[in-house]
């Protein structure tokens, strides 16, 4: 006889639900840390910055006429 077992175990009790739920926070808590981390051999690249905006420059007014 095969027991079911973890992902497969369709027992509904409360301890069950518990260690379920606890092996699935595990493995995402495992998958999490594994996708942050950086391969030794592998620089962090650091974000590409933007140059300053230049400050806008006022259009000069017309000069005004005077009669």
């Amino acid at each position: 006889m095969v027991r079911a077992v973890g992902k497969h175990d369709s027992r509904n009790s409360m301890k069950m639900k518990r260690r379920k739920a606890q092996a699935k926070k595990k493995a995402r808590l495992k998958r999490r840390s594994k996708e942050r981390k950086v391969p030794v051999g592998q620089a962090k690249k650091a974000p590409a910055r933007r140059a300053p905006k230049a400050a806008p420059v006022a259009a000069p007014a017309p000069p005004s006429e005077s009669p």
